[in-house]
């Protein structure tokens, strides 16, 4: 059976509350004591109410990860919420749920680890940059150097 699916009451008459935009249209008890989906009358959006759940069956159990041993109890096919957890735990649990077949509801974990590279590979640059900068500086103050004692040394010389 398909999920039904609750409206808020007067969905139908103003555009903020979803009419034309289903990204818009979210649940509201109806508070009102005059309210016709409140006293559920006939032809008015249905209400959220006890007989609606779904079977067990139908139910997707999920739980919330923390770490790689709570990852290792789950089985393939599971679906689990990644908790707030630091980068590098992070990078180590989606590769185990990966290799696993565990899926990540709040972690897309394919575009989680190009950004991962790309991040990498912007360090690297910058890595790259600033080593290539010293060795320039290293080189000019070698040359200032030089000449600087170049200079001391004809001085010397001048003196004698």
């Amino acid at each position: 059976m398909a999920r039904r699916k609750f409206l808020r009451s007067k969905w139908r008459t103003y555009s903020k509350l979803g009419r034309g935009r289903k990204k818009k249209q979210k649940y509201r008890r109806a508070r009102g004591i005059h309210s016709k989906m409140g006293k559920k009358m006939k032809g008015n959006p249905r209400c959220v109410s006890i007989g609606f759940k779904k079977t067990e069956k139908g139910r997707i159990t999920t739980r919330i990860i923390q770490n790689i041993k709570q990852l290792l109890e789950m089985k393939k096919g599971d679906k689990v919420i990644l908790a707030k957890v630091g980068k590098k735990n992070k990078i180590e649990i989606a590769k185990k749920a990966k290799e696993l077949g565990i899926e990540i509801i709040n972690l897309n974990i394919n575009k989680f680890f190009k950004k991962i590279e790309r991040e990498n590979q912007s360090k690297r640059k910058e890595q790259k940059n600033k080593t290539e900068a010293k060795s320039e500086n290293k080189k000019e103050e070698k040359i200032e150097r030089k000449k600087e004692d170049s200079e001391k040394i004809k001085n010397i010389g001048e003196k004698k």
